[in-house]
């Protein structure tokens, strides 16, 4: 039945606060996306303007988010009836709802490939072979029926399990467990991977800061990176906070959520280009990357497939911890705003994603032809969330927040009524009401083609 404010059931500790909040951030992009981004946009120069977009851009908008999920102590879209009642802003939470949910028809397929290919490597089918050969066999198993829609239906049901187990002994105990030790297996494969021969070229090219690569498209790439890389705009952090106790620091737990997320995304570089760099292969970015060209990779190393095996299991862990939070938005919804068991709100989440994963995989192989716009299915789901829903959601929560709500009501949350310092209040109201919206719409415009920013250092 639906929980009041004051029986919510909240997260257990501070620790298992920062991991399930750090677990809906990282992801699969945290492994892929951001060191492909880091590398070829300049290295260190980029990453300067990466963490200044998240400390300036993504930070205010994860904090207000932490305001409306706490404040409330209600899902996406509740929080919104119980800030601003009789009014149109729980559009928002709406809008965060039907992204997560979208986001997990397709995310849900390649979190199922990462199975396969952790079952593979354990198997010993990812042996010493050409990047012809891996890039076959990947085709081959994207674009087939039973494989790819059996390792999805894997997926769900493992996040189904931890859903129906409750927020403290699934999400909370889950997380414990998986953050951990994903950072064990990301340490493992740094030290790896920086004992390789020619490892710092890989380093280098990491690091190694190039100005004269910065201009407007960098700009807008860190910036678009920043805030879909912390998971705002699509519900995860307004319903994770709503489980916030009163005695948590929004802002120190804001904060160090972000500097985490950076520094995997930045480990995961560390891993990668190294590896990549000892046998001559330029990495690339998404899905030819992790799936052909770092099998490759692995397989010539001595213990290959131990490494692919963790590496996958990696892959896997950092998809889980993502699709979790996904889930967790869409049954709280239902749960507590349509008056059903949790169970019985998780059991619809679940059918329902199953159908759009199911198509999404498909659209690989017997439904490739079948577009809209000219994008398949998975295309479309991965197109008008990451470009219209997640930028807009983003945007309205900084209006709602910034215009909306009165500042000595959001002081009073943001400091625990007082009793923690907020030394830059003001100027984070100013970010939130005036600067972070003007970004985020440059990037909306932007990726949707309505306007060229373009400049050069």
């Amino acid at each position: 039945m639906l929980q009041s404010g004051e029986n919510r059931v909240t997260f257990g500790t501070r620790l298992g606060i920062i991991f399930v909040t750090v677990g809906s951030s990282v992801g699969l992009g945290n492994i892929w996306r951001f060191p492909h981004l880091l590398g070829s946009n300049g290295g260190a120069a980029f990453l300067l303007i990466y963490l200044l977009c998240a400390l300036l851009l993504g930070l205010p908008v994860m904090i207000a988010e932490f305001y409306i999920g706490r404040h409330s102590k209600r899902n996406a879209a509740g929080s919104f009836k119980v800030i601003a009642p009789g009014t149109k802003w729980s559009l928002i939470g709406y809008n965060g709802i039907l992204a997560a949910f979208l986001i997990l028809g397709f995310y849900f397929v390649i979190s199922g490939w990462t199975l396969e290919y952790v079952f593979q490597a354990v198997t010993g089918s990812l042996g010493e072979k050409s990047a012809a050969a891996f890039a076959v066999e990947f085709s081959n198993f994207s674009s087939g029926i039973f494989r790819p829609v059996l390792w999805t239906l894997l997926f769900i049901a493992i996040n189904h399990y931890i859903i129906i187990t409750g927020v403290k002994n699934g999400i909370e105990r889950s997380s414990k467990f998986l953050m951990p030790m994903l950072f064990i297996i990301l340490i493992a494969l740094c030290i790896r991977s920086l004992t390789l021969p020619g490892a710092m070229e890989g380093i280098d090219f990491l690091f190694k800061p190039d100005f004269s690569k910065l201009n407007s498209s960098v700009l807008l790439s860190a910036m678009g990176q920043a805030f879909f890389s912390l998971s705002v705009g699509m519900g995860c952090m307004i319903t994770y906070s709503s489980y916030f106790s009163d005695r948590t620091n929004l802002q120190r737990t804001a904060l160090e959520v972000t500097l985490i997320d950076t520094v995997v995304a930045v480990l995961a570089g560390v891993v990668i280009f190294p590896a990549a760099f000892n046998f001559g292969i330029q990495p690339t970015a998404g899905v030819e990357l992790v799936f052909i060209t770092l099998p490759n990779v692995f397989g010539k190393l001595p213990l290959g497939s131990l490494w692919s095996c963790v590496f996958f299991l990696l892959l896997a862990v950092a998809a889980l911890t993502s699709t979790i939070s996904l889930h967790e938005v869409a049954t709280a919804y239902l749960h507590e705003e349509h008056h059903i068991t949790r169970k019985r709100a998780a059991l619809y989440v679940s059918l329902s994603v199953t159908v759009l994963a199911v198509l999404s995989s498909l659209s690989f192989g017997i439904m490739k032809n079948f577009t809209v716009f000219g994008l398949t299915f998975f295309e479309l789901l991965d197109y008008v969330t990451a470009k219209l829903m997640l930028p807009l959601g983003g945007m309205l929560i900084c209006i709602f927040v910034g215009w909306r709500i009165d500042k000595y009501i959001l002081k009073a949350e943001l400091t625990n009524k007082g009793t923690v310092p907020f030394y830059f209040f003001s100027f984070y109201r100013f970010l939130l009401k005036y600067v972070v919206p003007v970004a985020i719409g440059f990037i909306f415009l932007n990726e949707l083609g309505f306007m060229n920013f373009h400049f050069d250092l």
